[in-house]
């Protein structure tokens, strides 16, 4: 692993990949998703905010009451703040960053699900022996992203379905020279064949 560890110093890795900001430190590699931009993070209230007043107009509705007409419009404005509330809870879930540490002394990948809510964060960590794969995935034409795939207990074991997380999102094609330099460093740390050396 010393000899890794040197090829990485002589030829570092990128600093920045797709959505990811990485930085080498002595013995390990740091990998973190950028925060998402404060307007997307308030993007969630309001749609929360918007929903309410469509269920209080709702409310209001159903009391006055009225003809076949008018009742229609409090059904109409309860479905739009349902989808609301749904649309909120998808843009939620999509703000948790993601961050990754390749820990060369211990030889393991420390995966992290950052969220917002406070001890929300999920922690994993994967032997690099149990690593079976990185591979790059096309999203759509020109966008790529970098999915690492283990299997818990090795490589050999049948009895464990296969995991993948995603380590980057948000490749553009522009990104093909750090995307081939940072596959080939993951493929070496984790002693994957196919890769080359570090930095070839």
């Amino acid at each position: 692993m010393a000899s890794f560890s040197e090829a990485l110093e002589e030829n570092p890795a990128p600093r920045r990949l797709g959505d990811v900001r990485l930085r080498y430190e002595p013995g390990r590699l740091l990998g973190e998703s950028l925060p998402p931009s404060f307007w997307r993070r308030q993007l969630p209230g309001f749609c929360l905010v918007l929903a309410a007043l469509c269920t209080a107009g709702a409310v209001v509705g159903v009391l006055l009451g009225g003809d076949g007409a008018v009742a229609s419009v409090p059904l109409a404005l309860g479905m739009v703040a349902v989808a609301l509330v749904g649309f909120a809870l998808q843009l939620e879930g999509q703000l948790g960053r993601r961050r990754f540490v390749l820990h060369f002394a211990t030889e393991r990948l420390r995966l992290e699900r950052l969220r917002w809510a406070p001890g929300a964060t999920r922690t994993e960590w994967v032997p690099f022996d149990e690593v079976t794969s990185v591979d790059v995935v096309e999203r759509a034409p020109g966008r790529y992203a970098l999915v690492v795939a283990w299997r818990p207990g090795g490589k050999d074991t049948k009895k464990e379905e296969t995991r993948r997380e995603v380590l980057v999102e948000h490749i553009g094609a522009h990104e093909q020279e750090a995307l081939l330099r940072v596959w080939r460093l993951l493929h070496n740390a984790f002693g994957l064949s196919g890769a080359g050396l570090a930095g070839a």
